[in-house]
């Protein structure tokens, strides 16, 4: 069901303040996130081998440990028993659960969930959203969608919907005929619609003193398997060079929690154009914020969330979808995550 031998996005940095456990379920598996005494992210299985109960219900412990509130056993952060209250102390070596491999990148703790070495030289980089003199950051933010991981994978690669489900916001009749094209890379595939001399939606009016306007406006969605994606999305006058425009990378980062829920974590960097109003950098990095978390939370997750269900309901059974040309990129994302799974259970 899932690619495991594979990065996921568990949380933002900081979502996981020192001497303090995260519980959260991914890929179906119940995970707790701590921080050593060094401050380094570490990831256990969530269950006690004894009689698995949840480990995020106990507490933090001195020496790097976490006890177990039932029956006070305590685990090291390399998953092993490393303490017995009870009897003569013996530890059997049932007595481990799973640790997994953590990284720490561009602000978002990542977790390796596969039996293969863990490879992290393969973690998504992110790293625009470290901000820079010429980028505005918004908050960096995760709501939970009710839908499969892959539903929502498919509606980041076929941004055609923005015309319709977005329109104003994102995009309106005039973005209908965008010119699109798909190409496929050694980890993943990019999405490219350009739409040149169109009005400005209100993402880009939000930072113009001149709203309404025409402009040539692109958006280009990179998926890196299995779950990470950017959006490079801009306007420029019309004819202009993109390198003077307004330019937002917006970073979308999926991690299944079970085959019918998703954690969605998003953030974006905007770049300015030179001579901006540095005065309203703060005013534009909110309004970037509440207008990528409605268009999420508001517009994409009712219509992800109505399609799982009518799936569910249809069951294995159901017709094969009708595939129109704006189908091409969740097609090609079907293809190679077949591939991938096949690979995972040959190996």
């Amino acid at each position: 069901m899932y690619v495991r031998n594979a990065w996921y996005a568990a949380l933002w940095s900081q979502e996981l303040p020192a001497g303090q456990m995260i519980a959260r379920t991914l890929l179906d598996e119940p995970v707790v996130f701590l921080r050593d005494d060094a401050g380094r992210a570490a990831a256990l299985l969530d269950r006690c081998p004894h009689r698995f109960v949840p480990l995020s219900l106990g507490a933090r412990v001195p020496g790097d440990r976490i006890r177990c509130v039932y029956h006070g056993l305590e685990f090291g952060l390399d998953g092993a028993c490393a303490h017995n209250p009870h009897g003569n102390g013996r530890i059997p070596p049932a007595a481990r659960t799973r640790a997994y491999p953590v990284a720490e990148r561009h602000g978002m703790v990542w977790i390796w969930m596969g039996e293969a070495a863990a490879t992290p030289e393969t973690i998504p980089d992110y790293g625009f959203l470290e901000g820079g003199p010429d980028f505005l950051l918004s908050a960096r933010d995760r709501i939970v969608i009710r839908a499969g991981a892959e539903l929502i994978v498919e509606n980041l690669l076929d941004l055609s919907h923005a015309s319709f489900l977005h329109d104003g916001i994102l995009g309106s009749a005039a973005t209908v005929a965008a010119q699109t094209e798909v190409a496929q890379h050694e980890r993943g595939l990019t999405v490219r619609r350009w739409m040149p001399n169109v009005p400005s939606p209100r993402l880009f009016d939000t930072f113009s003193e001149h709203p309404g306007r025409r402009i040539d406006m692109w958006f280009d969605m990179n998926w890196q398997a299995p779950c990470a994606l950017v959006n490079d999305v801009g306007a420029t006058d019309p004819g202009g060079d993109r390198s003077r425009g307004y330019r937002i990378l917006g970073a979308h980062i999926l991690t299944p929690e079970t085959a019918t829920t998703t954690h969605y974590h998003f953030a974006a960097a905007l770049r300015v154009p030179p001579g901006h109003d540095a005065a309203q950098d703060a005013r534009i990095g909110r309004t970037l914020s509440e207008i990528r978390r409605y268009a999420f939370e508001q517009q994409d997750a009712p219509v992800i969330e109505a399609q799982q269900r009518e799936l569910l309901r249809a069951g294995p059974d159901a017709p094969r979808p009708a595939l129109f040309e704006i189908d091409a990129g969740p097609v090609r994302y079907r293809r190679m995550m077949d591939e991938m799974l096949a690979r995972e259970t040959r190996a």
